[in-house]
C-alpha cells in the first residue's frame, strides 16, 4: 500500500452533477476537478483521484475524457500560465481515505495556456516548474491531445492514431529517429514486419532520393518494395569475395581451432597480402594491407600457398597450408557460393557494386533489399558483415564529399549482434556494435528489428535513441526494454504485454513525448510476405502433390538457380 498517512489533510470536494460536465474540459473555469496532487517526486509523483467523479466521465462522447483516470490515460494540471501533462501509471484504492484512488503519474511535458479557451498549445517535452501538493487535476481532452501530439515543422511521417483518440495522428520525426538509431521490437505475430514495412514505405515516400540497405533473412520484404526499391539475392547480388577484410577471410577460410587457428591465420595473412600485391591496382597504392579492398585471383592465392609450402624444410609441418588450400578449392567448386566466389568477380567492380547496393543514385527507388535467405548458413554472417562494413567504411572515406547518409536496417538483429560472444560471426557483431556506437558521427543510421531484445548484445539497445515496442510476451524481454527506456516512459511500458496486434509504444528521440499508437493499415501489395498460414484452410486442399514435389526437389538440388 502506498504511503497515504498525510492524505486526510485535504478537504473532500463534492463532485459537480453529471448534467454540468462539459466536453470542453480544457477550460479551468468550467472544467470538473478530478482530484489533487498529493506527492511530488521528480518525474514520478502521486495524485488523489475522486472515484465518484470518474464514473461521471465514463459516458462522455470524448474518448479521452471517457478514459480519464485509467492506467495509460493522461491528466493535466495548471501551474502558473502553463499546463503540465502526466501519464497515469498505476492505481490503488485506499479505503482509509473514503475510497479515494491514489495514482502514480509520470510527467510528460508542458504547454502554454491559451487565454481565451484555456486549452494547451505549444507543447514541449520536460517540466520547467513542478506543481505543489494540492494542485487541482483535470482530464485531458481530445482537443488537448491534438495539441500535445501535433507535429511541428520538422520532417515527419504519420504512422498511426494515438491511443485512445480516433483522429489524433502519431508522428515520427525522421531526422531525430535516424540520427540516433532506432529499434523495432515485438513478439512473433504482433505485426512487427508489417510495422517495419509501413515505416520504411513512409520514409521512402518522404525521401525518394534516400539510401536504405535492408538485410532480409527470410525473403519476405522483396515483394513489399517492388515499386520503390531494388531486391538482391544469390542470383543477382554478385558480391566480390575480395571485398572481405582479413578477419572476414579468416571466418570463411580458416576451419581450425586453438593454436592451429592462430598458425593458419598467420599463414593466410602473409599469402593474402602477396596475392593482393600482384594486382596492377596495387602499384598506385602507397601502402597495401591485408584489409585493402584490392582484387586478387583465388588461383593466385592457392599458387602462393603452394609455393610457400614448397619452401618448407622437410621437418616443417605442411598441414596448415593444405587446410587453407583445400578450403579454397572446396568453395570454388561449390555452386552455392557462386554469388560471391565466382571467377567472374575478379574485376575492379567496387564502385559499381557500391552504387548498386547503396542506391547511388536512387532514381526514386531508395531501398535495397538484401535477401540472404538462400545463402549457405555458414557464410550468411560474413555477407552481412561485409555489407555493414561497406556502409560504415564508405561513410568514413567519403567525409570530404557531399554527404549521402545511409540507413542500415537489420531484421532478426539478435542473429548478428548476439549477447553471447562464443562462437562464429564475431566480425558482424563487431561492425554492428561499432555502427551503434559511432555511426551517427559519420551519417550512418542503424535500424534493429528483433523479437528477442534480451538476446541482443548488452548496450546495443541503449544506443538506440528511439524504441518502437510492440507486444512482448517474455518477461525477460520486457525487462530489457524497460531498462533501455527513459524513466518518464515507465507508465507506457507497463502496458506492453497488453498491446493489441499492430499497436506499439514509441519512446525516445523520434517522438515529442512517449506515445501509444495504433498503426495504419498497409495496402496488400506493400506488405511483406510474412502472413501466418491458415492450416485448416490449406489442409482442405489436395491434388498435384507429385508436381509440387518434383518442382521443389529441382529447386532444392539447384539451390534456387
Amino acid at each position: 500500500m502506498n504511503d497515504t498517512s498525510s492524505i486526510g489533510q485535504f478537504e473532500q470536494r463534492e463532485p459537480a452533477p453529471a448534467s454540468i460536465v462539459p466536453t470542453n474540459i480544457g477550460s479551468p473555469l468550467n472544467g470538473m476537478v478530478m482530484g489533487t496532487v498529493f506527492q511530488i517526486a521528480g518525474s514520478s509523483s502521486k495524485i488523489l483521484i475522486e472515484a465518484n467523479v470518474l464514473a461521471q466521465f465514463a459516458n462522455d462522447p470524448d474518448p479521452c475524457i471517457a478514459m480519464a483516470g485509467q492506467v495509460g490515460s493522461q491528466i493535466k494540471m495548471r501551474v502558473g500560465s502553463t499546463w503540465l501533462v502526466a501519464n497515469v501509471r498505476s492505481l490503488v484504492l485506499d479505503r482509509r481515505i473514503d475510497g479515494q484512488i491514489v495514482a502514480d503519474v509520470d510527467f510528460l511535458g508542458e504547454g502554454d495556456e491559451e487565454k481565451l479557451t484555456g486549452k494547451i498549445y505549444k507543447f514541449r517535452r520536460g517540466v520547467t516548474r513542478y506543481p505543489t501538493p494540492g494542485t487541482e487535476i483535470f482530464p485531458v481532452s481530445s482537443a488537448d491531445m491534438r495539441q500535445i501530439y501535433a507535429a511541428d515543422e520538422r520532417a515527419n511521417i504519420e504512422i498511426g492514431t494515438v491511443y485512445p483518440t480516433k483522429d489524433t495522428r502519431g508522428a515520427l520525426y525522421v531526422d531525430a529517429m535516424l540520427g540516433k538509431h532506432f529499434a523495432l521490437l515485438g513478439s512473433t505475430g504482433t505485426g512487427k514486419s508489417t510495422a517495419a514495412a509501413l515505416i520504411l514505405h513512409k520514409i521512402c515516400d518522404l525521401a525518394p532520393q534516400g539510401h536504405i540497405v535492408m538485410i532480409d533473412p527470410h525473403g519476405e520484404y522483396s515483394a513489399a518494395f517492388k515499386g520503390n526499391g531494388a531486391s538482391y539475392d544469390i542470383n543477382n547480388l554478385a558480391m566480390p569475395y575480395w571485398l572481405m577484410n582479413f578477419e572476414e577471410h579468416c571466418e570463411v577460410l580458416v576451419t581450425s581451432e586453438g593454436s592451429d587457428r592462430t598458425m593458419d591465420c598467420d599463414i593466410l595473412a602473409k599469402c593474402l597480402l602477396a596475392a593482393r600485391s600482384k594486382n596492377r591496382l596495387a602499384e598506385g597504392v602507397a601502402r597495401i594491407t591485408v584489409d585493402s579492398p584490392i582484387p586478387y585471383l583465388l588461383s593466385d592465392l592457392t599458387n602462393i600457398l603452394q609455393n610457400e609450402m614448397g619452401k618448407l624444410d622437410k621437418g616443417t609441418n605442411s598441414t596448415p597450408y593444405m587446410r587453407l588450400k583445400s578450403k579454397i578449392e572446396e568453395i570454388k567448386a561449390d555452386p552455392r557460393y557462386n554469388f560471391m566466389f565466382s571467377g567472374l568477380l575478379v574485376g575492379d567492380t567496387m564502385s559499381a557494386f557500391l552504387a548498386k547496393i547503396f542506391r547511388l543514385p536512387s532514381d526514386g527507388k531508395p531501398i535495397s533489399i538484401i535477401d540472404v535467405s538462400a545463402m549457405p548458413s555458414d557464410i550468411t554472417s560474413v555477407v552481412v558483415a561485409v555489407l555493414a562494413r561497406m556502409v560504415f567504411d564508405y561513410a568514413i572515406w567519403s567525409r570530404n564529399e557531399p554527404q549521402r547518409p545511409i540507413l542500415l536496417v537489420c531484421e532478426e538483429a539478435h542473429r548478428y549482434i548476439p549477447s553471447s560472444t562464443i562462437g562464429g560471426g564475431q566480425s558482424v557483431r563487431k561492425i554492428l556494435e561499432r555502427i551503434a556506437k559511432e555511426g551517427r558521427k559519420y551519417g550512418v543510421s542503424l535500424g534493429l528489428i528483433t523479437q528477442r531484445p534480451s538476446d541482443l548484445a548488452e548496450g546495443v539497445l541503449s544506443q538506440c535513441g528511439t524504441i518502437i515496442a510492440m507486444r512482448l510476451n517474455n518477461d525477460r524481454d520486457q525487462q530489457f526494454v524497460k531498462a533501455a527506456m527513459p524513466e518518464g516512459a515507465r507508465g507506457f511500458l507497463d502496458s506492453i504485454p497488453a498491446l493489441r496486434n499492430r499497436e506499439c509504444i514509441i519512446c525516445g528521440e523520434g517522438v515529442a513525448i512517449p506515445i501509444r499508437v495504433a498503426l495504419d493499415n498497409l495496402a496488400e501489395e506493400k506488405r511483406p510476405a510474412s502472413g501466418d498460414p491458415s492450416f485448416t484452410d490449406l489442409w482442405r486442399q489436395t491434388g498435384g502433390e507429385a508436381e509440387i514435389l518434383e518442382r521443389t526437389v529441382n529447386r532444392w538440388r539447384s539451390q534456387g538457380r
